[in-house]
């Protein structure tokens, strides 16, 4: 079977905004990686097109969708993308999907898609108006 191509199950264009490969101690007794580990670095995959939108901090505040569609194995090659989908006064919502190349097959799987929201914040931790730094 010939591997299959990243882009052809993302829709969002680019490169990734993050790769890595999870860990043995990422993995729960079944060797399935946590879904608390993908969603950390979903997180951090967001928040990267977010700060360069803001030009300065922002936080997480809510996940408006998350689905889990297959899971992610020990050695597999994870590509998150990334990419704005609204801008509100101090709010930037995020699409990200992750892209799971499994190690032995070569193949790329969606294993999972998201909408995360950040919202821009000063030196206080208060939110602020983006276009500010």
């Amino acid at each position: 079977m010939a591997p299959s191509d990243p882009k052809s199950l993302s829709t969002i264009a680019g490169e990734p905004t993050i790769r890595t490969v999870p860990r043995p101690s990422d993995a729960n007794s079944n060797g399935d990686i946590f879904g608390g580990w993908v969603l950390s670095q979903m997180d951090i995959a967001g928040a990267v097109p977010a700060i360069e939108r803001a030009r300065g901090r922002v936080v997480t505040v809510a996940i408006d969708a998350m689905t889990f569609h297959a899971p992610i194995y020990v050695g597999d090659l994870v590509s998150l993308y990334a990419a704005i989908e609204k801008v509100g006064r101090t709010s930037i919502t995020v699409k990200i999907e992750t892209i799971a190349r499994r190690g032995a097959s070569g193949e790329h799987v969606r294993v999972t898609e998201g909408t995360f929201v950040y919202v821009a914040i000063d030196e206080h931790g208060k939110p602020r108006p983006l276009g500010t730094g």
